[in-house]
């Protein structure tokens, strides 16, 4: 089999600011034809890179704790989230989170297919 050249091999895709393609969590643990539930988690000091939310959803946050997130025109917002808070967000976000607790941070994230969406 012959080696493909280096310049032909198609470009990885990498989440930034410019394009926020990144999944929107760690792994889908659900999916139907209504809802798509995200398990979502970030090492203590980690970060989850750039992505893009083209559904309304909700989140459930599973350990809470101090997170920053930023959005593609830099404003950034820090937010203390409580164990068993749930928050409504609605389609259209991209940003980056960014863990600023000193223990892992878990949430799950339930996207709403029949919800706004955003391109």
């Amino acid at each position: 089999m012959a080696e493909q050249k280096l310049a032909e091999r198609p470009a990885a895709t990498e989440p930034t600011r410019e394009n926020p393609c990144g999944p929107i969590g760690t792994g889908v643990i659900f999916e139907n034809d209504q809802v798509r539930v995200w398990d979502m988690k970030v090492a203590a000091g980690g970060k989850k890179a750039w992505h893009h939310h083209k559904l309304d959803y909700v989140i459930i946050n599973v350990s809470g704790g101090k997170i920053e997130l930023e959005n593609v025109n830099g404003h950034t917002i820090v937010a203390d989230d409580k164990v068993g808070g749930v928050i409504w967000n609605d389609a259209g976000q991209k940003h980056e989170l960014r863990n600023l607790s000193g223990h892992p941070y878990q949430n799950i994230l339930v996207e709403l297919k029949n919800g706004k969406t955003s391109s």
